[in-house]
């Protein structure tokens, strides 16, 4: 008989059972970070429905979810080293939270051929937990309907430019959703956010603590129907900066107003006829820049927005 075939359970399917041995060697990873990336994974519609009070059940599990969740047992973090103001416990961002990424840094992240282990991205994700990439098998990716998208009325089209990567993710989200999930290569994944940044929605690296604390998938957003865009708005920091920052260059600004209509993040004003960039809401995905049909935007590098998730930068970083 077949050695998996002999260990496996029937009511349980190897995406599953992967992702079960995968928590248990995660010290930081509790019973309840396994529970609720089941729930996750397994539900995610009906999950991120409650999330955007979208469901008509939003009201009855949003609470019950919570209360359960509250009773579960909770992973231990080592807040030591953060400074004296962030060491008050682990708020919901720092446990769910996305990197913006420019399309060429995107890119990167689902071409690459190797498994890549960067453990703590302290500086480039700046948050408590949730900051790991392990990506095993980087090639195995799949195409989901956006959650966000199919719990919005009338949402953006199309609705498959949820790219979850690398193992067990992608198999548990194929086996769990057939009918929403499809698998794909990588060029494929390419070729879909580069039609994402064309319809000028942004690209965000997802983190998630339940998610075995690391990135999990990037995700094609938009303000209309992006949940994470709109908490982001409303005052849960969950969504970091890419590391750059956008600039109008006036002299060759015609004040078309087009990088306006664009900005996701409502970070672009005009000024006397001209865009000017808000420095603080500016998040360096740039959509504008690539939407500027006289080259007056260009993005660059800003100190204090953060490191860019460059995963060869990095690897050669830490080796």
């Amino acid at each position: 008989m077949d050695e998996n075939r002999k260990n496996s359970h029937p009511f349980i399917c190897p995406s599953t059972r992967k992702f079960m041995q995968e928590s248990r060697t995660n010290p930081n990873y509790s019973l309840g970070d396994f529970i609720h990336g089941y729930i996750y994974g397994r539900w995610t519609y009906l999950y991120i429905g409650v999330a955007k009070g979208k469901h008509p059940l939003a009201k009855i599990l949003g609470p019950l979810f919570s209360l359960t969740t509250s009773l579960l047992p909770k992973p231990k973090v080592d807040t030591q080293n953060f400074p004296p103001e962030d060491r008050t416990g682990i708020t919901f961002a720092d446990g769910y939270h996305g990197k913006v990424m420019p399309l060429d840094k995107a890119s990167k992240l689902v071409t690459i051929n190797q498994p890549l282990k960067l453990p703590d991205l302290e500086q480039v994700i700046p948050y408590k937990r949730a900051r790991a990439i392990i990506l095993e098998n980087p090639d195995h990716i799949a195409a989901l309907k956006c959650p966000c998208r199919t719990a919005s009325v009338n949402p953006c089209q199309p609705e498959d430019v949820c790219l979850i990567i690398g193992e067990p993710f992608a198999s548990f989200i194929v086996e769990h959703h057939p009918d929403k999930a499809r698998w794909i290569s990588q060029q494929e994944a390419v070729g879909i956010m580069e039609a994402e940044e064309a319809r000028g929605h942004v690209h965000h690296a997802f983190f998630k603590d339940a998610m075995l604390d690391r990135f999990y998938a990037i995700c094609n957003c938009c303000s209309c129907c992006c949940g994470a865009i709109n908490a982001h708005r409303n005052g849960t920091p969950m969504l970091a900066s890419s590391g750059y920052v956008s600039e109008v260059n006036q002299k060759l600004c015609i004040g078309c107003e087009t990088c306006k209509d664009f900005c996701q993040f409502d970070a672009i004003r005009m000024v006397d006829g001209l865009a000017s960039v808000d420095f603080d809401k500016c998040m360096g995905c740039g959509v504008c820049s690539s939407k500027c049909e006289q080259g007056a935007i260009s993005i660059r590098l800003e100190p204090a927005k953060g490191v860019p998730l460059d995963i060869f930068t990095l690897k050669g970083d830490q080796g």
